[in-house]
């Protein structure tokens, strides 16, 4: 599956949580503590959204190559300083293709949003779901892939003035429901709350000094990480972090 983290607070260097910290995205791509039997390596594309301390939407930088050999990112992280960001590493279900658009995050907007596991039955499990979205989505779909759709999915409830929380449970359950089995982890951001869910993955978030990050792995060692149970949809700000069973947001 794949490695996910979001942070939203003071502005901060993007390279602590992506490449300094002992158990940093890099690292993580590479030596994963925790996939749950989806795979062993997070090395089919990367990407990475910021939002500049100024305000804006995000910016996004994104690779089909692991995270691990790209030569540009590590000194742009040096000196990019960002109030938020989501960032993603890559293990591509069997079947779907590695390019660049296939990796997250996906962006829109203020939006940036990323997928860590797998739909079963994938694509006919949900073709009624996907039917349900307006066809000129579909076709500019990033890429032919369950991310992607998930994705299509939760914009597609945003731009009607859902708000993210209920985008994001309404996805997971009526996916959870035609594709029983499925991993879903989602993780989503506008720069001012994160929102995220347990569906198969593990997930830990640390909060305190008026931020918040929200990580599949723990970046350090530190006694404020707290693992977020199994069947939760997560809703942070740099001062609140809000825990409910999903279905129940």
């Amino acid at each position: 599956m794949c490695r996910h983290v979001a942070y939203v607070g003071p502005p901060q260097p993007l390279a602590p949580p992506l490449f300094d910290a002992p158990h940093a995205l890099a690292r993580q791509a590479w030596a994963p503590r925790d996939m749950r039997g989806g795979g062993t390596i997070n090395a089919d594309g990367f990407g990475v959204a910021w939002y500049p301390s100024g305000g804006g939407d995000p910016v996004r930088y994104r690779g089909a190559h692991p995270l691990w050999s790209d030569t540009a990112l590590p000194a742009l992280a040096v000196t990019t300083v960002a109030s938020a960001f989501l960032a993603a590493v890559r293990s591509a279900t069997e079947g779907m293709p590695v390019v660049e658009t296939a990796a997250a995050p996906f962006t829109e907007g203020p939006w940036a949003f990323s997928h860590n596991g797998v739909v079963r039955g994938w694509p006919h499990t949900v073709s009624r779901l996907a039917g349900t979205l307006p066809v000129a989505d579909l076709l500019t779909l990033d890429a032919p892939t369950d991310a992607a759709l998930l994705w299509a999915l939760v914009r597609n409830l945003l731009r009607a003035g859902k708000p993210a929380a209920e985008a994001v449970a309404d996805v997971v359950a009526e996916v959870s429901a035609a594709a029983p089995g499925s991993r879903l982890n989602l993780l989503l951001t506008d720069g001012r709350q994160i929102v995220a869910t347990t569906a198969g993955h593990a997930l830990s978030v640390r909060a305190g000094a008026g931020a918040v990050l929200v990580s599949s792995e723990p970046l350090d060692p530190g006694p404020e990480w707290e693992p977020v149970p199994e069947g939760r949809l997560l809703v942070a700000t740099p001062s609140t972090v809000n825990l409910t069973p999903l279905g129940r947001s």
